[in-house]
């Protein structure tokens, strides 16, 4: 019933402009199934949906994160591409260099491209302390940073 439910909401938000859990509970009960508001917040949460503006912005939409993953890696990488200076390892730590004011939107890309080993960044102006699992991954963190700035078309 579940498979059902949530193929059905993948349905109904490619149909339909849904706006809130209420509008998407609404539909799915005029569609036949019976859910409570945190079933619908659980599948939300775990199907992805985000929320994307509408027209001029005023309105929102839920729609699949998976749809919107590879112009996000893109803007991702070019926040990589015209922030980041340079890299330098200390121990399990990545310094990473960057245009002054720019700190803040190269750790936030480090971040949500979820590079295999990082543990998360902090950010001031123009240094961003990336936390790497282990000092042996730090040559690879820097390794895939390095091929996705080198990275035309992501």
């Amino acid at each position: 019933m579940k498979l059902e439910r949530r193929s059905k909401i993948i349905e109904l938000i490619g149909k339909y402009q849904i706006e809130t859990q209420e509008e998407l509970a609404d539909r799915l009960e005029q569609a036949g199934y019976s859910v409570t508001q945190a079933t619908v917040s659980r599948d939300i949460r775990e199907l992805k949906l985000t929320k994307v503006p509408v027209g001029d912005g005023a309105r929102q939409k839920y729609t699949l994160l998976q749809e919107k993953e590879a112009d996000l890696v893109q803007k991702y990488v070019r926040v990589l591409q015209n922030g980041l200076i340079s890299m330098e390892a200390a121990e399990n730590l990545l310094v990473i260099k960057t245009i002054s004011g720019m700190a803040m939107a190269v750790a936030a890309a480090v971040d949500n491209l979820e590079l295999p080993g990082v543990v998360g960044t902090i950010a001031g102006d123009d240094t961003v302390m990336c936390a790497v699992h282990s000092v042996g991954e730090v040559p690879e963190v820097c390794r895939r940073i390095n091929v996705l700035v080198r990275t035309e078309n992501p």
